[in-house]
């Protein structure tokens, strides 16, 4: 069992799990995409519940205004549930436009749709690589080209990218996967050191396994597989608190920096010792079966 949150706002002096009285994010309107399930629907409620009026986006319309209608619920809450594929151009502009006029101008952008393939490289499909760059990282580059120019006009804003612990290591079984958190990796780097002093902000958010849909059959190696509240709660924190690089959990980043230390061997080494092998590990391809099938085309919802 996941230990309780020690994030300070979702817990107080009287309590865990009540938010105290001052809502740090009162008056913020974030967007989220992917928001319709899993991670993204964890972070838009955490979000809202800390004040936060909050736009969830997702191909699924259907889970995108369910969800909003459930963290809605809340006294006061401020949750928009709208169609998005982050495919698409038209549509993730209609979509952050909507998200202006009815909740106004956006502070930070939260680009949290993604998807996965597991197995060994040769065998996956090619539409299966095609679409995951599509959602992974075309459609983050899409929401950071459409976003941050508003944000750059009014001299502050916040892009949030949830990436992965691929982003600086990449398991076997999930090569297409790991080359899209890469490239994320290095395009927010440079987009970051274009928006010095213009007070815009730049984030990465690296977890490792978490517990979705998308990691189904798939091992955690030494860590504990993560909870999507768990998530939640480093973004929130990021938001409140802007820095670059952010991994969950934080011995993650710590292999990251061992590794670049050491020499070639030690380093297969180390990575054998620590980084799964995914492909051993889904022994049986049934269990992603659904999962798959809702996510590898362009008709289907990412999350």
């Amino acid at each position: 069992m996941a230990a309780p949150s020690r994030n300070p706002y979702t817990s107080s002096r009287r309590g865990r799990g009540r938010l105290p009285r001052a809502k740090p994010l009162t008056g913020r309107v974030i967007a989220v995409t992917g928001a319709g399930r899993g991670i993204g629907r964890a972070i838009a409620a955490r979000l809202a519940a800390a004040g936060a009026a909050v736009a969830i986006g997702d191909l699924d319309a259907e889970a995108a205004k369910e969800t909003a209608g459930a963290i809605g619920a809340h006294p006061d809450g401020r949750v928009l549930g709208l169609s998005l594929d982050v495919t698409d151009t038209s549509s993730f502009d209609d979509f952050l436009r909507t998200v202006e006029t009815q909740l106004g101008p956006i502070d930070v952008l939260v680009n949290n749709a993604g998807i996965m393939w597991v197995g060994p490289f040769d065998e996956e499909p090619e539409e299966a690589a095609l679409r995951q760059f599509d959602v992974n990282v075309h459609g983050v580059l899409r929401g950071m080209k459409l976003a941050i120019p508003e944000m750059r006009k009014r001299g502050r804003g916040h892009v949030v990218n949830i990436a992965s612990a691929a982003s600086k290591v990449a398991p076997v079984g999930e090569a297409t996967y790991a080359a899209t958190k890469h490239a994320i990796h290095g395009y927010s780097t440079a987009v970051r050191a274009e928006l010095r002093r213009t007070g815009v902000h730049v984030s990465l958010v690296m977890p490792g396994v978490v517990d979705t849909e998308l990691a189904v059959g798939t091992a955690t190696g030494p860590t504990q597989r993560l909870t999507a509240d768990q998530v939640a709660d480093v973004v929130l924190d990021v938001v409140l608190r802007p820095r670059f690089e952010v991994f969950i959990p934080r011995q993650v980043a710590a292999l990251t920096w061992l590794a670049a230390l050491l020499p070639g061997r030690a380093r297969d080494a180390l990575h054998r010792l620590l980084v799964p092998d995914q492909s051993a590990a889904l022994s049986d391809r049934s269990v992603r079966a659904a999962y798959e099938q809702r996510t590898q085309t362009a008709s289907n919802p990412e999350g």
